[in-house]
């Protein structure tokens, strides 16, 4: 299975509370992004977000959609992200839509994982256009 491996910055980050009740602040966010490396292009993802009082657990989970190329070829997809952050713990997992691929990207499926290494992201993707 091909593996894309690059870097992405964060271009825009508008959240929007909508629930700050004991326990937790629930948020959505719209976000933009610039990928560089394998994937190549931009993308704009919706998540919702939960942040404890003590800021040591949060989680989110959203949906992003990708526009440009993977390996050179050309097209669109959507991501599921999951994500969950306990302390020094935290792990994030991306899946790739079944069906969503346009384009040279049609049929593409897979997942794989985004590192934030204190506000540098990195990211791998395994996946296989069927």
């Amino acid at each position: 299975m091909p593996r894309a491996a690059g870097t992405f910055t964060i271009d825009s980050w508008e959240p929007e509370p909508y629930d700050e009740a004991d326990g937790a602040t629930l948020t959505r966010v719209h976000l933009t992004k610039t990928f560089d490396g394998d994937l190549a292009g931009t993308s704009t993802t919706d998540i919702i977000t939960a942040v404890a009082q003590v800021e040591t657990s949060a989680a989110y989970a959203g949906f992003e959609r990708f526009t440009g190329t993977v390996h050179g070829r050309k097209g669109t997809f959507v991501l599921h992200h999951t994500a969950s952050a306990e302390g020094e713990d935290a792990g994030l997992s991306w899946t790739i839509l079944p069906d969503s691929g346009t384009g040279e990207l049609t049929g593409i499926r897979g997942g794989g994982q985004i590192v934030n290494d204190d506000g540098a992201h990195s990211f791998h993707l395994d996946y296989e256009l069927g």
